[in-house]
């Protein structure tokens, strides 16, 4: 059976950080929009508080989490255990890109690993956490993180990624305000 947290405690905190992989979900406003899911993996998630997390968000393919954010907020991330014992983690809030310069991506970009591909960050303020079961979650072995978005990033180079994100990731599937090159990436 689930239950609902008051918050992130120390326990909680300590069972995300053990977790390889999470989930992002986001939709717009729009009663026709696409609903998005993105899988996000690698150490750049971070329990900001009991009540409050954050990513570092890598150039992507789309740019659906932060034009969805930018119209509504509305985000629920999801964890799943895929080895041992078997939970499922939801943490529903409202989220937000914070950007280069700002005091939220400062701080949680110095908490990862430099990246060549970091954009933005997206801090949520958690308004429910929830856990469920798990048992239908398949068991699976972490045998390790995939290194391609570094190796493309460093070969795109800064000037690449810029003019990458100008094409894909100014505008979300459904046409709304992505990321724009005015808001350059750092690592």
């Amino acid at each position: 059976m689930g239950k609902v947290f008051d918050g992130i405690d120390e326990s909680l905190r300590r069972w995300i950080d053990a977790q390889h992989l999470f989930f992002v979900a986001t939709a717009p406003l729009a009663a026709d929009g696409r609903v998005n899911v993105s899988p996000r993996g690698h150490d750049t998630f971070s329990v900001l508080g009991p009540d409050r997390v954050a990513w570092v968000d890598y150039t992507g393919s789309g740019t659906e989490t932060a034009a969805h954010l930018r119209e509504n907020g509305r985000i629920c991330v999801m964890f799943c255990a895929f080895d041992k014992r078997p939970r499922i983690v939801r943490l529903h809030g409202t989220g937000r890109v914070a950007l280069p310069g700002e005091p939220d991506f400062e701080d949680v970009v110095r908490r990862h690993p430099p990246h060549p591909s970091t954009r933005a960050v997206v801090v949520v303020d958690v308004t429910r956490v929830s856990d469920s079961c798990g048992w239908g979650v398949p068991v699976m072995d972490f045998v390790g993180e995939r290194d391609l978005i570094r190796l493309g990033a460093e070969h795109s180079g800064p000037e690449g990624l810029a003019e990458y994100r100008r094409e894909a990731n100014a505008r979300s599937i459904d046409g709304l305000p992505g990321l724009t090159a005015d808001e350059p990436a750092r690592a």
